[in-house]
């Protein structure tokens, strides 16, 4: 079956229901094919309180979460207007202050300096490129470029951080030809859950890199405790705009298939401490400003805890995310057979 169609971050519709933005229910997992699926999740947009209710299913079997029924193209493009994203930055700069985005960055930097010495790096969904601009002071000799569906990718080659702004998506028509074998790293933060195919989103960062090169890819765990705790309100489940939360293990047997030798699991370096004081910011983020305001102590005291824990849950089966890191070792695999595809 076809996967669907790479689709822009602006469109004009407008709809009287969001039914007509949402595909039929599928039966069955889109990456192992069971059909032992369990309701993990039932919310509405927490972001924008619009009309709707998504639904997420986890996969008995093989532990993989996905949106179901999933968003149609257009509906995918509505829900990432850029206004949308303008808020989403927003409500993550009150929960992660930008200086700890920063020594997010420059640790993630860091902890990759392990690698050769890379002469090219894509950064894909790089946003304003705050991750080079970091990684610019561990990797001095390579060369950052950066792929985002947003103009913040032009700002961000405009004011230095890249030097190539491609717009776009990994599996935008014609975007695989002009990247491939170009990179010696291509880097994924928090990206590929955003994906509607995200076999075919590995697919593309494949072939952008040269034989050797590595792929980094960083995801929101499902298997994290505070998810189940949490439910509507932890972060990373992100409704509407999250289709896919696969775990590790199946996230490292897939790159394996595809050629690669994962080199680095790891759980720790990617928790983010921000789960309760985000749950408390998504459970107030539309009330009145006063009541707002009042929850202000709360969401402080949610932030403290949050910090104070960090180095405990880093540890733990409650850290929310996790990165694996694998060197491309020889020439894309052909794509599994179906049912495997992630495509409805």
């Amino acid at each position: 079956m076809p996967s669907t169609p790479p689709t822009p971050y602006v469109t004009n519709v407008t709809p009287d229901t969001t039914d007509t933005f949402l595909e039929p229910r599928r039966g069955n997992c889109p990456w192992c094919g069971s059909v032992r699926l369990r309701t993990r999740l039932r919310a509405s947009d927490p972001l924008r309180h619009r009309p709707g209710i998504y639904c997420l299913d986890a996969c008995a079997d093989c532990g993989h979460v996905f949106q179901n029924p999933r968003l149609t193209a257009e509906g995918f493009a509505f829900f990432h207007r850029d206004f949308y994203e303008r808020q989403l930055e927003e409500l993550t700069a009150r929960i992660v202050p930008a200086r700890t985005l920063r020594r997010r960055h420059r640790t993630a930097a860091y902890r990759l300096s392990a690698l050769p010495e890379p002469e090219s790096w894509l950064d894909v969904g790089t946003g304003h490129a705050h991750f080079p601009a970091a990684a610019k002071e561990f990797f001095p000799y390579t060369s950052f470029d950066g792929l985002d569906p947003t103009d913040r990718v032009e700002q961000a080659r405009r004011e230095g951080r890249i030097e190539e702004a491609h717009r776009g998506h990994l599996t935008t028509p014609g975007m695989t030809a002009r990247l491939r074998a170009r990179y010696d790293v291509v880097s994924m933060f928090h990206q590929l859950q955003h994906a509607p195919d995200p076999r075919a989103e590995l697919r593309a960062a494949l072939a952008a890199l040269r034989p050797g090169g590595h792929l980094i890819v960083e995801l929101p765990d499902p298997a994290c405790g505070l998810a189940t705790l949490l439910g509507r309100w932890w972060l990373p489940h992100g409704q509407p705009r999250h289709l896919h939360l696969p775990p590790r293990a199946n996230l490292r047997a897939e790159l394996e298939s595809l050629g690669c030798t994962v080199l680095v699991t790891d759980r720790r370096d990617p928790h983010l401490p921000y789960d309760l004081s985000a749950a408390v910011a998504l459970a107030v983020a539309h009330v009145h400003p006063l009541l707002r305001e009042a929850a202000t102590p709360v969401q402080a005291l949610a932030a403290a805890v949050d910090r104070s824990l960090a180095p405990l849950l880093r540890r733990t089966p409650l850290s929310n995310a996790y990165r694996v890191v694998a060197r491309k070792d020889r020439r894309l695999a052909t794509p599994p057979a179906q049912p495997r595809s992630t495509s409805a």
